[in-house]
């Protein structure tokens, strides 16, 4: 049975959801940070889902992607899972810059998070939503 991690709920906001995947925000100022959250349960790695499963993460990843490219004007998107503190499958979408606090070091591990102000958060949630429409269900 799938239920979002504790930890995940904590540092995000929801953004929505796609067909496989749980799409949230992290609360992280420094950088347009988007998660994607397949719901299964248990799965910790991609080659855990189905065949149909990766196919379908991959299509939302390359979808999310492309959207917080154009949205943000990004110069390089990092996509990761990482799983070391937070061991359920989760996949990272992070818009970088060259100017960014830790260019061109990645940016887990690394400062400490500014969290969202409740007017930012909203304005940043809206953006996201308008422009991941198309596959939000």
């Amino acid at each position: 049975m799938y239920e979002l991690h504790p930890k995940l709920a904590q540092d995000t906001f929801s953004v929505g959801e796609y067909e496989l995947s749980e799409v949230r925000l992290m609360n992280d100022t420094r950088y347009p940070w988007v998660i994607l959250v397949p719901r299964r349960g248990n799965v910790r790695e991609i080659h855990q889902l189905t065949e149909a499963e990766q196919q379908r993460l991959i299509y939302e990843s390359s979808f999310t992607s492309e959207q917080m490219m154009q949205l943000f004007s990004a110069q390089k998107m990092n996509v990761a899972t990482i799983g070391n503190v937070v061991e359920q499958l989760h996949l990272h979408h992070v818009a970088r810059f060259t100017t960014d606090a830790t260019w061109p070091l990645p940016v887990w591990g690394i400062g400490e998070a500014q969290a969202y102000s409740e007017v930012a958060a909203k304005a940043m949630l809206s953006q996201l939503r308008r422009v991941l429409d198309d596959l939000l269900i």
